[in-house]
């Protein structure tokens, strides 16, 4: 059997500028003037892949698993929450085909981080770096994203039955 999940997060950064901050983005810390603004550490690359999963899995949502309401998830390291998702995709006696993200941001760059993504995001879900694809686009100064106020991201995630 296969199964294929779509996900995706969006998360705003805070108005005050602080240059000694970093936001997560795909298990990475990325130097930034502004942090994002998030119950866990705020990794929307993360986020979107964890929902993906669970969508295949049919399994609902990030926020059902992981509350925020809930203070054990407050400022979580969001590979924490992904290899708990995978271990629903070891229950389910499936594994990952391939999972190919997209970032979108108007700033910071993301292209000097992917391939570390990738690497960290392969390791967490115990898969070959080639089954692993991350890309990232600006919205050409558009919307939220273009006007620097956040962040969002999409994941698909195709899964093959192994029982």
């Amino acid at each position: 059997m296969i199964r294929i999940g779509h996900g995706y997060d969006a998360h705003r950064f805070a108005e005050a500028y602080d240059y000694s901050v970093n936001i997560m983005i795909g298990g990475v810390k990325i130097p930034h003037s502004h942090e994002l603004l998030a119950h866990s550490d705020g990794d929307v690359l993360i986020h979107a892949l964890c929902d993906a999963i669970l969508g295949a899995l049919a399994l609902g949502d990030i926020g059902h698993h992981f509350p925020d309401t809930d203070n054990e998830y407050e400022a979580i390291d969001s590979r924490i929450l992904l290899r708990k998702v995978m271990q629903e995709v070891d229950l389910a006696h499936c594994k990952i085909a391939n999972a190919d993200m997209t970032i979108i941001a108007q700033m910071p760059k993301m292209a000097p981080h992917i391939e570390t993504m990738c690497t960290r995001l392969a390791e967490d879900m115990k898969v070959d770096r080639s089954q692993v694809n991350v890309k990232a686009t600006t919205t050409e100064k558009m919307g939220f994203i273009g006007r620097k106020e956040g962040i969002a991201a999409h994941a698909v995630v195709l899964l093959n039955s192994i029982a």
